[in-house]
């Protein structure tokens, strides 16, 4: 039987051991009931796997003596680096979003409040909510046995997500966009290293949003005639891009 795979975070390694209590010990040690020399793979936030085995177990922690370690992914830098930059939507919708986005290989979500978002987050929620997403994040990687974790930020309007322009293709989902199509942009000869997509909430962008990303070399795209709804596009995005540049 091949290793078992536990999301961790990089604090609990050092000196070649990593340790741990918690919720990382009950799966582990109650749930899956491992013990003394059995093999496991650790992933931290960084993307680096850990492999090592069970050196001991006490009555609330484990410890695990790493024997080797590399960087998660590296047979998967063909794919490029997809970035989720999402309003945010009503209720749960975003768990969603973030579940789905992880398990088809997003690498960043960029949270943000859109003009027309009805949900609001106060300055004094930020840090509660990225807590709760990166949770959810987390959880969706180890259930996939994905190696890594995908980064979630919040920028609090369009201005914010839009100014960080290191992506290489930079789209924006509108369905005022008549001309050109997103399968046209991902038609391009040559494969991007990395995408970032910008997808409005339930009722779509503001005209002054479309701008402000156009002015940052988002390029305007439309899904043809059919209107997703916001929970939606990512996850269709996320399926086409893997198709075209990824592993499916």
């Amino acid at each position: 039987m091949s290793a078992r795979r536990f999301m961790i975070h990089s604090r609990t390694i050092r000196d070649g051991y990593a340790s741990f209590d918690g919720d990382i010990y009950n799966h582990m040690v109650r749930v899956l009931r491992l013990g003394t020399g059995d093999a496991v793979q650790l992933v931290d936030e960084k993307g680096m796997v850990y492999f090592g085995t069970i050196n001991q177990v006490a009555k609330e922690w484990v410890a695990v003596k790493i024997i080797s370690s590399c960087l998660a992914g590296e047979s998967d830098s063909a794919t490029p680096r997809i970035t989720i930059c999402q309003a945010l939507p009503k209720g749960d919708k975003i768990d969603l979003i973030l579940q789905k986005g992880t398990e088809l290989g997003a690498h960043n979500f960029w949270i943000f409040g859109g003009r027309r978002s009805v949900a609001k987050i106060r300055e004094d929620q930020q840090n509660s909510k990225l807590e709760r997403w990166k949770r959810i994040v987390t959880e969706a990687a180890r259930q996939c046995g994905r190696p890594d974790i995908p980064e979630v930020d919040w920028r609090p309007s369009a201005v914010e997500a839009a100014n960080d322009t290191s992506q290489e293709l930079r789209l924006i989902l509108w369905e005022g966009e008549r001309e050109h199509s997103l399968k046209d942009a991902l038609s391009v000869g040559v494969k991007p290293s990395s995408v970032i997509i910008a997808i409005g909430p339930e009722g779509g962008f503001d005209p002054l949003e479309v701008r402000h990303f156009s002015q940052h070399g988002y390029q305007a795209v439309s899904l043809g005639s059919r209107i997703l709804r916001t929970e939606t596009a990512s996850i269709a995005i996320l399926a086409v891009i893997q198709y075209i540049w990824g592993e499916m």
